[in-house]
């Protein structure tokens, strides 16, 4: 099926029929027993007739080493039937079963570039509206690479900078919270190869189950357990989160002030990073409410903002308050009276209280009126939903490059210069700027199971690069090695609808016909 080494097989093995052979073992072995060194990655795995690698990605098939896994081709969906398998739809089929205008090779299933020095094992041609183009297509093995998780709540996961660990051993850190969600770093070259032999088996073992669609149990020092799956809601403290925050405390108060107007004398949004105050607030003050005189603890930022009113917890707006009225410092006289109503709520509606100040200015609780309900319930109606997001982070400007181009960087000039896409299991990828190519990408939105492992340990990535073919050419591409896309065998091959919110990787941002 390649025309390039490490071909594919049309039919995947389990670990339980196909396992390793060990070193010690294999040098029992000689050559006529059939046993093969597999150069797919650095381990060099020498690998008994029917058997895999340790990764289990490759097999000693009739004394070839071969991709165990089907290679995966995306395909748009041209007509309403849904059908991805051209002959399956309602439009008229030629016989043609990889078709250039619907169809795009991905590097899930297609072998590796390693040793880097030869050719990618699929540099495909095709045509676009009449265009010349080229897909390298690969499997890289990628030692510096990380994740980026998002976890979207209000509820405190601990200190930024802690360790991240997962049985037992440190594979990421807390990093800075952003709106809305709490963040961590995982997985990156010092915990899969600075560590100990555990730390960086699990930290390899951790980022394929993300990158995969599995669930991972962590624990951070200082803070709560976590249980994330891309794409799911977050776990925390055995709790499974439903809502985002609609926005901190005087977000809150922005959002909704017209709606509290003439039904409370004061509203407090209560939240661990800034709570409004809504009478002090530009908002109300735009409005022509008076400052009620309900000051709460913490430090005054501006007007009807405050930082650290309360420690960080599980609590109300991600504080540790489980009583909203602590928050209280005082009540100033001259300003409130009796009668005065007060809400209190927390930035996802999921806390609320309603309180009416008695002869004394001491807040009793009471029926919340209708109004006041439905406005809390609109709070809950704007959050979105809570989702852990995964993205698979890595530097893809190595000798990576060598398998695409005998001049590397120029490959890394063109991709910066717009001339390259760059996706991953024909998922769009962000590429940072400055040096290298510094990928990004939405793990969600790759096939399933687009990811492998080498026990070195590294994590094995999808990778394409889609120009133009007079561009590949001019960057000093492996031009012989070009195969057309109809040449490639369809037996065994694993078809995926493209998601159609995805850009198609050969509308390409160049116009021009110059070379790179």
């Amino acid at each position: 099926m390649s025309p390039n080494p490490t071909p594919n097989a049309s039919t995947a093995h389990t670990k339980a029929d196909m396992t390793a052979v060990d070193g010690q073992e294999a040098n029992k072995n000689s050559p006529k027993d059939g046993v093969i060194t597999c150069d797919a990655c650095p381990v060099l795995c020498r690998i008994r007739p029917r058997k895999t690698g340790a990764c289990d990605r490759y097999g000693n098939m009739d004394g070839i080493l071969t991709r165990m896994d089907p290679m995966a081709v995306m395909r748009k969906v041209t007509d309403d039937s849904g059908h991805t398998v051209p002959f399956a739809g309602t439009s008229d089929w030629d016989g043609t079963v990889l078709r250039a205008s619907d169809t795009f090779v991905t590097g899930i299933g297609s072998g590796t570039t390693y040793p880097d020095y030869k050719p990618a094992p699929f540099i495909v041609a095709s045509k676009h509206h009449d265009i010349d183009m080229v897909t390298v297509v690969s499997e890289g093995i990628f030692s510096y690479c990380g994740l980026k998780a998002k976890i979207d709540t209000d509820r405190y996961v601990g200190p930024e900078t802690s360790a991240v660990r997962c049985e037992g051993e440190q594979v990421g850190h807390v990093t800075t919270a952003e709106y809305g969600s709490q963040m961590l770093a995982l997985g990156g070259v010092r915990h899969l190869t600075g560590g100990s032999k555990k730390e960086g088996t699990v930290t390899c073992q951790v980022m394929l189950d993300l990158c995969n669609g599995e669930s991972v149990d962590f624990t951070i020092d200082g803070g709560a357990s976590l249980t994330l799956q891309a794409g799911q809601p977050p776990v925390i403290d055995g709790m499974r989160e439903e809502r985002m925050r609609v926005g901190c405390g005087s977000a809150t108060i922005g959002i909704f002030a017209k709606q509290w107007h003439g039904h409370a004398e004061e509203v407090i949004v209560v939240d661990e990073h800034i709570t409004g105050v809504l009478s002090e607030h530009q908002a109300g003050r735009f409005l022509g409410m008076e400052p009620a005189g309900i000051r709460v603890r913490g430090r005054r930022s501006t007007p009807g903002r405050y930082f650290q009113v309360a420690e960080p917890g599980s609590g109300w707006g991600g504080t540790d308050v489980t009583d909203p009225l602590a928050i209280i410092e005082k009540i100033d006289p001259k300003k409130a009276h009796p009668g005065m109503r007060l809400l209190m709520v927390s930035t996802t509606g999921e806390d609320a209280a309603y309180f009416i100040l008695n002869d004394d200015l001491q807040p009793q609780p009471a029926d919340m009126p209708g109004h006041l309900d439905m406005v809390v319930d609109r709070i809950g109606e704007n959050c979105e939903p809570a989702l852990t997001s995964i993205l698979f982070m890595a530097g893809a400007g190595g000798s990576l490059r060598a398998g695409v181009t005998e001049n590397p960087v120029r490959l890394t000039r063109s991709v910066h210069d717009a001339f390259t896409r760059v996706t991953c299991g024909g998922a769009p990828a962000f590429v940072w700027p400055g040096g290298g190519i510094t990928i990004m990408v939405d793990v969600t939105q790759l096939p399933a199971n687009g990811f492998g492992y080498v026990p070195t340990p590294a994590l094995v990535a999808p990778i394409e690069f889609t120009l133009r073919q007079d561009d590949y050419a001019a960057l000093g591409g492996h031009i012989d090695s070009i195969t057309q896309l109809n040449d490639i065998r369809a037996e065994g091959l694993r078809q995926e609808a493209w998601p159609s919110a995805a850009p198609w990787p050969y509308e390409t941002d160049r116009s021009d016909g110059q070379g790179a």
